[in-house]
């Protein structure tokens, strides 16, 4: 069966609303296979930007009403050359390619997780959520998930990014490539992110850009109470591409104080 025949019966049981424990519901258990080998993904980079397939995301909802919400862990993980320490665990329907490192941490289904990411202690990669290649998540990340509705776009960690320890990152958020999160920051669709690095801050949302070293600041804004500093992040600057990866990133911890 093609991936667009898949796709057909994926979204014809959708808008039939039949009952998916039967025959009908094999089409859903073949999506989640497919997911679970990195055969397909939520989302994926195309042109430059990144494309949701709306109908996977349908299709995990299926998944959940086919196995009454009983969702079982992947399995066989040294045999596809990934690390789990116990009592880390990722739900089949999840990707973890080659190299990945799960410290006691959890993904959930849907997710996509790179060749040689580290995935810290206690840190958690949400549903649908996708993490590049050589990308570090530290102790206690929080990665938001989302499945509905299917349309929305995951948030997304691009190749070689750095997300210090206790970040979140939620609701769509993109972290362009190799790009440093210091400890702490919480990025939301509607989080103001600074960048101070010219002589104007100019405001970004729902992005950070590539290479940049990101903290946590405070914005001031007035209410009918009087005026109270609301969280921001802030772009301080921008991680050197001069240098190997390695190298550049501690260097841009070094310059510009960031915790991890």
């Amino acid at each position: 069966m093609t991936v667009e025949q898949l796709q057909l019966q994926i979204t014809a049981l959708t808008a039939e609303k039949v009952d998916v424990h039967g025959r009908d519901g094999r089409a859903v258990d073949r999506v989640i296979a497919m997911l679970d080998t990195g055969e397909l993904r939520v989302a994926e980079p195309r042109d430059g930007d990144w494309t949701t397939n709306a109908w996977v995301k349908e299709a995990i909802l299926l998944y959940f009403a086919r196995r009454n919400r009983r969702l079982p862990p992947k399995r066989y993980y040294r045999k596809v050359g990934v690390r789990c320490v116990k009592p880390g665990i990722a739900r089949y329907g999840s990707f973890l390619a080659p190299g990945v490192v799960l410290m006691p941490a959890f993904v959930n289904i849907g997710a996509y997780v790179g060749e040689n990411t580290m995935i810290d202690t206690w840190a958690t990669v949400g549903s649908c959520a996708q993490i590049g290649k050589g990308v570090h998540l530290s102790g206690g990340v929080g990665i938001g998930g989302v499945l509905e509705p299917p349309q929305a776009t995951p948030v997304i960690v691009e190749d070689g990014a750095f997300i210090g320890s206790r970040c979140i990152v939620v609701e769509g958020v993109r972290v362009e490539r190799e790009a440093v999160i210091g400890a702490g920051v919480i990025l939301t669709a509607s989080t103001p992110i600074l960048d101070v690095r010219g002589g104007e801050a100019v405001i970004l949302k729902g992005r950070v850009p590539a290479r940049a070293v990101v903290i946590p600041g405070t914005q001031n804004k007035r209410f009918a109470a009087g005026e109270f500093g609301t969280p921001c992040a802030l772009i301080v600057g921008t991680r050197d591409a001069s240098t190997d990866l390695k190298t550049s990133l501690n260097a841009a911890l070094r310059e510009h104080e960031v915790a991890v």
